[in-house]
């Protein structure tokens, strides 16, 4: 079977729809609000969903994966953002090297597990 896909885009729950906005946009991402309590956020071609729904089992379960070119540049600018200042839920972990790879996380408000990464070829 052929996809022939264009992209996938995951959903993420939103505990404060607006506190999450927020925290994406300085987080580096471009939002475009599809309608009050929904936005698609990008980073070049690679998008997600943004929704203000929020069920506590479904949000501490999702994880996402991002691909970067560069993990420890990408840590140090995530570090200079400051947002484990600005935002009370937000933990960011270190990066950890692994026999596939290294990658640091992030922990959105909402507390969706984000891994930021880079892959040894």
């Amino acid at each position: 079977m052929k996809h022939n896909a264009r992209s996938i885009r995951p959903f993420i729950g939103a505990k404060n729809f607006e506190t999450s906005r927020r925290f994406y946009r300085d987080l580096g991402f471009e939002e475009n609000a599809i309608a009050q309590d929904f936005s698609v956020f990008h980073s070049g071609a690679f998008s997600f969903y943004l929704q203000a729904y929020y069920v506590k089992e479904w949000v501490d379960n999702t994880m996402v994966f991002m691909e970067v070119d560069d993990t420890q540049r990408f840590y140090n600018e995530l570090m200079a953002l400051k947002l484990e200042d600005k935002y009370d839920a937000v933990r960011i972990v270190p990066i950890r090297t692994m026999d596939w790879g290294k990658e640091c996380f992030v922990h959105d408000p909402s507390g969706v597990l984000w891994h930021f990464g880079e892959f040894f070829n």
